[in-house]
């Protein structure tokens, strides 16, 4: 079920918004400010970002470039009274995805917010995203919550093998045969020194672990948030 981010200072707006996303079967939060998005972002995941523009403390230019700024590929659609094309160039320019006039028609905001999910789980095929952290094997990178961590080829290999499939128990003769190649001379105790290594690398990450099955091997465990 997507978790939609909703971040407008109208109350009525926000609650009419929320309620029409409850109804087509979006989990929603909600936010004020930029601010106060950030806050939800810091202890939700959060699938989709629909943002008015004009708000205290945080309007939804600055949040917008915050969070692409900060390595977020969230989609974003920003909902306005503002517009002339000048504020629409302005928005994309920052990395908004789609742009919405006020006042807003509720079953065309329903069908946006349906391209922009379908578009992101589709250039999302080949990333896991686990929380706050996504992990990108064509880009061979892992970003949490804005950081980038970097793993070596065979570690990012081994990392991204054990959380596409979590709770699934993996022999290390099974990783050396997929990640290493029927042909490698390398024992299987290579295997125990890079999954050392990607736990040293990633131990500030909370998302998930890497649990060791004593005599036969490893699996990935996601880590479920309270």
């Amino acid at each position: 079920m997507f978790k939609i981010l909703v971040v407008e200072d109208d109350k009525n707006l926000r609650k009419l918004m929320t309620t029409y996303l409850k109804r087509n079967g979006y989990i929603t939060y909600e936010a004020t400010n930029g601010v106060e998005a950030l806050d939800v972002m810091d202890t939700n995941y959060v699938d989709l970002i629909i943002s008015d523009i004009m708000m205290k403390e945080m309007d939804g230019y600055e949040l917008t470039k915050s969070l692409r700024d900060a390595n977020y590929t969230i989609p974003i659609l920003l909902v306005t009274a503002k517009s002339t094309i000048a504020d629409k160039k302005e928005g994309f320019l920052l990395g908004a995805d789609d742009y919405m006039v006020k006042p807003i028609d509720m079953e065309e905001l329903l069908l946006r917010v349906k391209v922009l999910l379908k578009r992101a789980n589709s250039a999302n095929e080949t990333k896991l995203i686990i929380g706050n952290m996504i992990i990108d094997y064509k880009q061979m990178s892992i970003v949490y919550k804005g950081k980038n961590y970097q793993l070596a080829q065979k570690e990012f290999q081994l990392l991204y093998k054990l959380l596409s499939t979590p709770d699934t128990i993996f022999t290390r003769q099974e990783l050396m045969e997929e990640i290493w190649g029927l042909e490698s001379e390398s024992d299987f105790r290579t295997v125990d020194v890079h999954i050392k290594r990607i736990r040293e690398k990633l131990k500030d990450i909370t998302e998930f672990e890497i649990a060791t099955i004593r005599g036969i091997g490893y699996k990935g465990i996601i880590k479920k948030k309270d």
